[in-house]
């Protein structure tokens, strides 16, 4: 399975953008998918996670930096991960990267998106 991430773009302080991670087969075959972020010149950090399947499917966690702005969520249906940013910062501009994990297996990561939030 293969991720592809859309979405970026160019933004004011305080709007909002909506991030797609589009699987090019089931959701079903990761057991967790989440977004990351990498800014220039720091390391690459996650942002929001969700769980896809077992007991806990549809669990949460965030960065504490980006909690009560950002929700993550999935459509089942469309095979696809979204990271709704609002009240963004310019502290949030970065590349934006998504993710899928299959306990055992290594990690597949999508292409980075860029959101550029100016001030």
């Amino acid at each position: 399975v293969q991720l592809q991430a859309s979405g970026g773009g160019l933004v004011q302080a305080g709007g909002s953008l909506r991030l797609s991670c589009a699987a090019s087969g089931s959701i079903f075959s990761f057991n967790t998918m989440g977004w990351y972020r990498q800014a220039p010149g720091k390391q690459r950090e996650l942002v929001a996670v969700i769980i896809i399947t077992g007991s806990s499917a549809g669990s949460t966690n965030y960065a504490d930096s980006v909690k009560g702005r950002f929700t993550i969520s999935r459509d089942n249906a469309k095979n696809t991960v979204y990271l709704q940013m609002n009240s963004l910062k310019p502290e949030d501009t970065a590349v934006y990267y998504c993710n899928g994990v299959t306990w055992g297996r290594p990690q597949i990561w999508g292409q980075g998106t860029l959101v550029t939030v100016s001030s």
